[in-house]
């Protein structure tokens, strides 16, 4: 009997210690940025320093002119929903593991095609998609905890930054949107049933990204004989002639838009419209 109550004793301890939980020490962080026509979704965790020297050598988390995992845990594991071109490199959509060799004045900065690895260990160089090099910058302030984001955001390029201590690294990427927006619109500017909306959202492309400026006029035209009432197309169009050196054009369009604002009620528009005229 003293030993079956044994048994069931030791078994109802390993149970109550199986129950216990206790939090990551370099909790894992999933974030996604909408990115061109796409997103950027990168997977890490998040080692933090606890009184530890971060980079430089003999470091224990990042040693100097060493492949980190850059993070902790599995290999960082970054994914594009659309090409992106790092340094001169096009990489494909896909998931790759980012990795970096840290140093004191430059740094390596690599995607492998490898993104399931556990840390650096199954790091094959072969593998490398694309290396580039990159400065780090040092920070005025302390980054306790390793941080992945991405910054810098326009229509076409961003950064991913790495931020730990007082060490800073942006690596800058870029994605042509362009083209595809340009396919976009020669189809859905083709037919009879295109509405005014579609060809104010052309000429806005072409005026705000392209800088096409001829293009934009044509668009922004079609889009007012559409909706003749539509004052902000009025200002879109004054901004157009204005860029293509059409002053008088340019004022007559800004004065429909105050014109047509004023009666909307809408002082906003009247002021844009203003500063157009005030600028010739």
């Amino acid at each position: 009997m003293k030993k079956i109550l044994f048994v069931v004793g030791t078994f109802l301890s390993l149970s109550i210690t199986a129950q216990i939980k206790m939090p990551a020490p370099s909790p894992t962080q999933t974030l996604s940025q909408e990115f061109g026509l796409g997103k950027i979704d990168i997977v890490y965790s998040r080692p933090g320093l606890k009184g530890r020297a971060a980079f430089g050598n003999g470091s224990l988390l990042a040693p100097t002119g060493i492949v980190w995992r850059t993070g902790a845990n599995g290999a960082t594991k970054v994914t594009f929903s659309h090409p992106v071109t790092v340094g001169n490199t096009v990489l494909a959509a896909g998931s790759y593991g980012l990795f970096t060799i840290p140093g004191e004045t430059e740094w390596t900065i690599i995607f492998n095609s490898n993104s399931k690895g556990w840390g650096s260990f199954s790091y094959t160089e072969a593998e490398d998609v694309v290396r580039i090099k990159v400065k780090p910058e040092t920070t005025s302030n302390t980054t306790e905890t390793f941080t992945i984001g991405v910054g810098n955001i326009t229509a076409e390029t961003a950064t991913i930054y790495l931020k730990w201590a007082n060490t800073m690294i942006n690596i800058p990427i870029k994605t042509d949107i362009k083209s595809t927006i340009r396919k976009q619109i020669e189809s859905s500017t083709t037919g009879t049933a295109v509405t005014s909306a579609t060809y104010q959202a052309a000429a806005n492309f072409y005026f705000d990204m392209d800088k096409d400026y001829d293009k934009t006029l044509v668009y922004v035209d079609k889009a007012i004989a559409l909706d003749a009432k539509a004052y902000w197309l009025f200002l879109l169009k004054a901004k157009t002639q204005k860029e293509l050196g059409d002053k008088k054009g340019a004022k007559v369009s800004a004065e429909t838009c105050i014109k047509m604002a004023e009666e909307a009620k809408n002082a906003d528009y009247v002021r844009s419209a203003k500063e157009v005229i005030a600028s010739l």
